[in-house]
């Protein structure tokens, strides 16, 4: 069982986590969701299309112009209050790796913190714990923050992501984060060059089988673009093929800017796995 804010879902539940981009420069929207009315109207619209949680980000992930603590609180706090006023049912998660922020945001309400660079700030896993709130582990490769990898190697990149991933989530839960919130994240691209994020795809089903429910974060991501060689803007197709296997290898949740399209990957996938009903079956019985 997963738990997230007021939310329960079982083992076979999949879970979209909607991007709200905080910021004036990221990489898929180019800040069109900087402002509060059209980032309060994205929160909206990918509800209605069936996301659970909303990720709220104030900083971009590649680098760029630096954004210091406070900056960063100042983009997302306020606005998760807000969220939490107009959705009080909707789970508000934080993309942030400062313990700083992530206590400011859990004192506005939000429910899960998204430590996307593996923490960085071991400082991080004790405010959630302290709020007794969520918490992803992902795999960075030891990363420093806002850094693309450079010739980074493994001798195998899935034991890696499990001996930082499952540690991680154990040392949160032994800190005091509740079990059932914590989620592992193999982190696509964050440390990584495009054919360990393949191979990390691949093998997906060797981080559900520890059991810790795993989080996806596949999104239009560099790894999709060089497979297919698309820009930026033509990965949807690419993203979409690579979450229908990530789900029929038993990931939860998923981290996306296309919440209907996705909502449609992940039911067709769990009917054909036998999880989900069909929405109508009357073909052949009437």
């Amino acid at each position: 069982m997963l738990r997230l804010g007021r939310r329960e879902f079982d083992a076979h539940e999949p879970v979209i986590m909607a991007i709200v981009n905080r910021t004036p420069d990221s990489f898929y929207d180019q800040g069109a969701t900087f402002l509060d009315e059209p980032a309060l109207a994205r929160v909206e619209q990918a509800v209605a299309e069936g996301a659970a949680i909303i990720d709220v980000g104030g900083v971009k992930a590649g680098p760029g112009e630096e954004v210091s603590a406070a900056e960063e609180a100042r983009r997302t706090v306020g606005f998760v209050a807000e969220v939490r006023r107009r959705f009080p049912e909707v789970i508000i998660s934080v993309d942030t790796w400062r313990a700083s922020v992530g206590e400011a945001v859990c004192e506005a309400g939000a429910d899960l913190l998204n430590d996307a660079w593996g923490g960085v700030d071991p400082g991080l896993a004790e405010v959630a714990a302290q709020y007794k709130v969520g918490l992803v582990c992902t795999h960075a490769g030891g990363a420093e923050p806002r850094t693309r990898p450079h010739r980074v190697t493994y001798d195998d990149v899935m034991a890696d992501i499990l001996r930082v991933t499952v540690g991680l989530a154990e040392r949160a839960v032994a800190l005091g984060v509740p079990r059932e919130s914590v989620l592992i994240d193999p982190g696509h691209d964050f440390g990584k060059n495009t054919r360990h994020s393949l191979e990390a795809t691949r093998r997906l089903g060797e981080m559900v089988e520890t059991g810790w429910p795993v989080l996806v974060s596949l999104s239009n991501k560099d790894f999709v673009g060089e497979t297919l060689d698309k820009p930026v803007k033509e990965r949807v197709v690419g993203t979409l093929a690579t979450t229908a296997v990530s789900a029929w290898l038993g990931a939860q949740v998923y981290r996306v800017h296309e919440v209907g399209e996705t909502r449609q990957v992940l039911d067709m996938v769990a009917s054909i796995a036998g999880h989900r009903p069909p929405a109508v079956a009357r073909r052949g019985l009437a």
